[in-house]
């Protein structure tokens, strides 16, 4: 993740959040929109509009993914080890993608004191996992080896794949009904009378809906995140076991450890929140990931 308030799916999200409302400026700077009013287009006409553009910016987020983390980072991908850690980093990550079935993704290290580390790539055989400097000075090989097949999982249940599909359903749905409410609210201060041109007010509704809708629409995407921190968890108890995952949840919580730490520990580079701000946090708190791995049926916990 990119320290303790970007993780991964932040920053995806914003970078998306930034492209759709930047598209939007260029539609009204260009007078995209204002043609497409004026054509009459239709509702699905408006729908299909919206679905081009909704899913450029996520699928821009994601091709761009591997590119912006490890420029917003700094991470150094391991060409060649220069160490006996860098060894046996590269040896645990290709053995963990070997067990996964996926291509060996590049691995990389970042200079950060958080205890971090993060997955991102547009493709299962092409994707990058990264730790941080405090990652590896804060865990013994057990628990590091445990989030590196925590990061693999994501990897390999194509998590960010699956967000940018989402993304752009989500994306779609706030170009759509922005404009549908721009254009009520233009029509209303019309005096109901609907006009093929579109004045200021269809321009600033269109624009505030557009930032108040994609805030709501990230809720359902945070929601997602949370589930996929679940899977991951599962997934690297299934390569390496459930108690080096819960080891490894609880240094990153400062929670019982034999090693000292940072009081300023974060899971995965975002602490869980509590309260209605849990609804925008991208990861579980540390306590309910730990109680999943706990509670898992006996089968999940080879």
């Amino acid at each position: 993740m990119f320290g303790t308030w970007f993780s991964r799916i932040a920053l995806f999200t914003l970078t998306n959040l930034a492209v759709v409302l930047l598209i939007g400026v260029v539609l009204r700077i260009t007078g995209l929109d204002q043609w497409i009013n004026q054509s009459g287009t239709s509702s699905l006409g408006l729908l299909a509009f919206s679905a081009v553009f909704g899913f450029a910016g996520s699928f821009f987020s994601l091709v761009t993914s591997k590119w912006m983390a490890k420029r917003s980072t700094g991470a150094q991908v391991i060409t060649s080890p220069q160490n006996e850690l860098e060894a046996w980093l590269v040896r645990t990550v290709e053995e963990q993608a070997s067990k996964a079935g996926i291509g060996v993704p590049e691995i990389a290290i970042y200079d950060s004191p958080e205890p971090n580390a993060f997955a991102t790539g547009a493709r299962r055989d092409s994707a990058l996992v990264a730790v941080s400097t405090g990652l590896l000075r804060a865990m013994g090989r057990k628990e590091v080896e445990a989030v590196l097949a925590h990061e693999i999982s994501h990897v390999a249940n194509g998590d960010m794949i699956t967000l940018a599909l989402l993304q752009g359903v989500v994306n779609t749905f706030v170009f759509f009904f922005s404009r549908v409410i721009g254009r009520a609210i233009d029509t209303a201060l019309s005096g109901g009378e609907e006009r093929r041109g579109r004045g200021m007010g269809y321009f600033l509704g269109t624009w505030v809906a557009e930032i108040a809708l994609a805030l709501f629409a990230n809720i359902i995407v945070m929601w997602y995140s949370r589930r996929r921190e679940f899977r991951a968890d599962a997934g690297a108890a299934a390569l390496v076991g459930p108690n080096a995952m819960v080891r490894a949840l609880q240094v990153l919580g400062g929670g019982p450890q034999e090693i000292d730490l940072p009081k300023d520990m974060a899971a995965f580079g975002v602490r869980g929140r509590g309260g209605w701000m849990a609804l925008f946090s991208s990861h579980p708190s540390i306590e309910d990931r730990i109680q999943a791995l706990q509670t898992a049926p006996a089968g999940e916990k080879r």
